[in-house]
């Protein structure tokens, strides 16, 4: 099997869409290998994994599936049995039983980390200055003009829901830790990817390497999707 037989689902995490994947998309796709962005709405958890469920139903054959940040949690929600890789970029991974709030606040919070609290509407923003606080310290401006203006809100019900048996006890996974991550603690990143028994690839980078250094990003994916291939 070749690496063009083999569809790579991307899942974006909260306060984003799926244009935060456009340049690992374009690597990826300069590589033979074929991405498609599943658009969550962030409404629920249960809401999420639905969409993302929708998206694997319009994917041809075995799937590397990848998720950013919040969008670790979606990734384990999924049960479809052509899902044979899952791969973790600076993202959250809740046990069975865990909320994502519960991993996300396990450890102190970055000095630089914004104050979270849902709006009048009982959605979740991320603040502006966030963006280049924490969310995404190495961007360029330009990358932080388009993040903070495609935004979208997450609700507490995406994070404030119990997991039920999370995919990554069953297949392969992957996870790029974010060593200068100012929004999920790289020692609950490293904690995590330990118990998942994940493949580990560490890198100083920022919350949204996505972003600021997506050629980190595609040779992970790679790497997963290779495995795939190879069996």
């Amino acid at each position: 099997m070749s690496n063009e037989n083999v569809s790579v689902v991307l899942a974006h995490g909260a306060w984003a869409d799926g244009s935060s994947w456009a340049r690992v998309i374009t690597a990826l796709d300069a590589e033979g290998i074929t991405p498609v962005a599943a658009p969550l709405p962030l409404t629920s958890l249960a809401d999420d994994v639905a969409a993302l469920n929708r998206t694997l139903d319009r994917v041809a054959g075995p799937v590397v599936l990848v998720g950013h940040a919040y969008a670790g949690a979606v990734i384990a929600g999924t049960r479809s049995p052509r899902v044979k890789a899952l791969v973790y970029v600076a993202a959250l991974a809740p046990d069975e039983g865990e909320t994502v709030a519960d991993v996300f606040y396990r450890l102190p919070p970055h000095p630089f980390a914004p104050t979270l609290a849902p709006d009048a509407n009982g959605l979740i923003w991320l603040p502006e200055s966030a963006f280049a606080a924490a969310f995404a310290q190495g961007a360029r401006s330009e990358d932080l003009a388009v993040l903070a203006a495609v935004q979208r809100p997450i609700s507490p019900a995406c994070i404030t829901v119990p997991v039920g048996r999370p995919l990554w006890k069953d297949v392969p996974s992957w996870f790029l830790v974010a060593e200068d991550d100012r929004m999920i603690a790289p020692g609950t990143q490293r904690s995590m990817a330990a118990r998942m028994q994940a493949t580990v690839r560490s890198h100083p980078v920022d919350h949204t390497p996505i972003v600021t250094a997506p050629k980190l990003v595609t040779d992970i994916i790679r790497e997963a999707v290779e495995s795939v291939t190879e069996h």
